[in-house]
């Protein structure tokens, strides 16, 4: 069973650009700190079984992301509207380590999608929801692990 998969989605980042999102919040990406973020991420909302990436901008050589395209034999192409996808809380943890490891702009959908984020490069992420307990749980959780919220800032699509 293939536990990731790579595939071109055009359009996939202009649709997600028009989509509306009652409520965000936005941290600071802990580079120094990934593995446990991570983990609190899929942990927030415990049945993720699944999730994707779709790049939006690559700044530079994604050495972390060939790095996990190698390791599970898929091609090194990534780009505007390229998805990432894995399988399996392990992999998709894998997966959200490698794209924020490198300087990425990118959307993340996680399955079921009790929420959705957009990462950039300036080690930004904010996280998307369309209710505000989806967002409170998933603020609760990273405040309650010290991650650190930027306070009063609004990501504009």
């Amino acid at each position: 069973m293939l536990t990731m998969t790579l595939s071109e989605t055009p359009g996939a980042v202009k649709r997600f650009r028009r989509s509306s999102w009652r409520f965000q919040e936005t941290f600071q990406t802990p580079l120094k700190d990934l593995q446990r973020f991570v983990a609190a991420i899929i942990s927030a909302h415990g049945a993720i079984q699944s999730g994707s990436v779709v790049f939006d901008s690559v700044v530079f050589d994604p050495k972390h992301v060939i790095a996990t395209l190698t390791k599970h034999s898929l091609p090194i192409t990534y780009g505007r509207d390229w998805e990432l996808a894995a399988v399996g809380r392990g992999e998709v943890a894998e997966l959200l380590e490698s794209v924020l490891s490198d300087w990425i702009d990118f959307i993340f959908v996680p399955k079921p999608r009790p929420f959705v984020i957009y990462a950039d490069h300036d080690e930004f992420i904010t996280f998307y929801t369309n209710t505000k307990s989806n967002l409170n749980f998933m603020l609760d959780t990273l405040s309650s692990g010290g991650f650190k919220r930027v306070q009063n800032y609004q990501r504009h699509l």
